[in-house]
């Protein structure tokens, strides 16, 4: 029996590895475009399911995609009543990979490790990472297979055998599948692993579905470990998830003998039976709530108070009624500029803030805004084109070509609070403190970007020379002082007095600073030379 526990917890092992592994890459290639997507999802309900269930059959992971989407409700990117259709979905998708586990693609492992293996040495950047998410792909059936040997001699030992025969009693089997999700974080593990032992004649429908409904519990504790960082809106979504998964139970449990009887009667595999149960079991929870969401959302809202922050995806302010009539319709843009701004405002506030008092939620929120402020970019330049395209005075005109700079300029700042957040993440992990005169230069200069920052705001808001002015003397002089930190920071370095590590952050930080003023002095220069309409 040692070498097959040995082999069966090697098994795993690699499972395990291999599906966190390809979440990851996957994560990298797709993460972006999914955060894209969501913009449609919340126009109703059933687009977030469908985009729940994309996003999680991509990431191989039901986890990977509620934690993102808890991340973005915490962020305010979308509400707490939106992301629950998107976590229904997401439940849903997670199905897929047990039903590859029935057609036994472990059969076909190797050549997907290998395959995979080829491309990732071979291949260049994109390719690198295709080849890297198949491995891991082929990784994770492998580990299926090497537990489907592992499990074979097991059907002749009475132990085993009595061990499933006393999990006849459903509260048992729930707590074991709870338990046993709980702890390794995923879902897929132990119904894969009920699916095997099914096709080995060792587990029983009756057996098994219990532990089903646990492990479906269990599945909800890495998003409410996630939401013990994020807002309240956050925390309503990973409770929520957890509620709908013990409805789920609940139901499946009282219905129990009823539910049998009707998997049996659709297959006559135990091993399908199981992965049908699991489906109908996410499918029944999603086709119950979707219709109940409202309701649902204003429940929780009662049962876990506070506020909800919310940053609208969509533009606020741009009327489709008022393309035509160029001044309101360009009246519409600067508002919306003003919204634009003040979201990359409130992104370099947090990204500085950081620096000293470096927190993870804040990074994954602001990337999360970056979405925002990126959509906020497209959807105005789309806005403008239409206005462009009726006849417009000389300094219309112009008005429209500045909005156009204007918007790019705030969308780079945003970008530049990304690259902070960033570096105070480095700076954290390699725990590395900048001197006392280091960070003196830091602070009188971020003070400088943020006047800046936040005098180009009062300038979209209103012409003010005296601001445009300003601007312009504070430009001069952090230019100035930039250079003169580095060079001081240079003679500290060659002195030993700070650490070796440090400089190349601190100086990375200073450029960024110095282009978000850049981008200030850009749009106080747009101001100046825009004309009255």
């Amino acid at each position: 029996m040692i070498k097959e526990i040995l082999l069966f917890a090697a098994a795993i092992v690699l499972f395990l590895f291999g599906m966190i592994r390809m979440s990851q890459e996957v994560q990298r290639l797709f993460t972006a475009r999914i955060r894209g997507y969501i913009k449609y999802a919340v126009k109703k309900p059933l687009y977030g399911l469908l985009t729940g269930m994309i996003s999680t059959i991509f990431f191989q992971s039901s986890s990977a995609t509620t934690v993102l989407i808890i991340g973005m409700v915490s962020a305010g990117v979308i509400t707490f009543y939106h992301s629950l259709g998107i976590i229904l979905g997401a439940d849903i998708g997670t199905t897929f990979t047990v039903q590859l586990v029935v057609w036994k693609l472990s059969d076909f492992s190797p050549a997907f490790i290998i395959g995979g293996g080829l491309l990732w040495f071979t291949a260049k950047e994109k390719g690198k990472i295709v080849g890297e998410v198949i491995f891991y792909f082929g990784m994770i059936f492998f580990g299926l297979s090497l537990m489907s040997i592992a499990t074979a001699p097991l059907k002749d030992h009475p132990g085993f055998i009595r061990f499933f025969q006393e999990t006849k009693n459903p509260i048992i089997g729930l707590a074991i599948g709870m338990i046993f999700t709980g702890i390794i974080h995923a879902s897929v593990i132990p119904i894969s692993i009920l699916i095997i032992l099914a096709q080995q004649g060792l587990v029983t429908i009756e057996n098994a579905l219990p532990i089903v409904f646990g492990a479906n519990i269990g599945t909800t504790v890495t998003a409410l470990l996630a939401s013990a960082v994020t807002t309240v809106a956050g925390r309503r979504a990973a409770v929520s998830h957890l509620l709908f998964k013990c409805f789920g139970a609940l139901i499946g449990l009282l219905m129990l003998p009823v539910f049998i009887v009707m998997l049996k009667s659709i297959s006559s595999s135990a091993a399908q039976q199981i992965v049908l149960a699991h489906f109908l079991f996410n499918v029944l929870i999603a086709f119950v709530f979707i219709f109940l969401l409202k309701p649902f959302a204003a429940m929780m809202e009662k049962l876990i108070p506070g506020q909800e922050e919310i940053l609208p995806l969509w533009p606020e302010y741009l009327d489709e009624k008022l393309v035509s009539n160029s001044i309101k319709g360009l009246e519409c843009v600067r508002k919306e500029l003003e919204r634009e701004i003040a979201l990359a405002r409130m992104m370099v506030a947090e990204s500085l803030g950081s620096i000293e008092q470096y927190r993870e939620v804040t990074r994954r929120n602001l990337i999360y805004i970056e979405q925002v402020v990126d959509n906020l970019r497209t959807e105005i330049v789309r806005y403008l084109r239409k206005i462009s395209c009726y006849q417009l005075s000389s300094a219309l005109s112009q008005k429209l070509f500045v909005y156009t700079a204007m918007v790019d300029d705030i969308e780079r700042i945003a970008d530049h609070a990304i690259y902070l957040v960033k570096l105070s993440r480095d700076k954290h992990q390699r725990r590395i403190v900048f001197t006392e005169w280091g960070k003196m230069e830091l602070q009188e200069i971020t003070r400088l970007v943020s006047e800046n920052l936040r005098e180009s705001a009062l300038l979209i808001e209103r012409r003010d020379e005296k601001k445009i002015w300003n601007i312009s003397l504070r430009e001069e002089d952090i230019d100035k002082k930039v250079k003169e930190a580095r060079e001081r920071h240079l003679v500290r370095f060659h002195k030993r007095i700070c650490q070796a590590e440090a400089g190349p952050i601190f100086i990375e930080m200073l450029i960024h600073l110095e282009r978000i003023s850049d981008h200030c002095q850009n749009i106080a220069e747009y101001v100046y030379d825009m004309k009255e309409s």
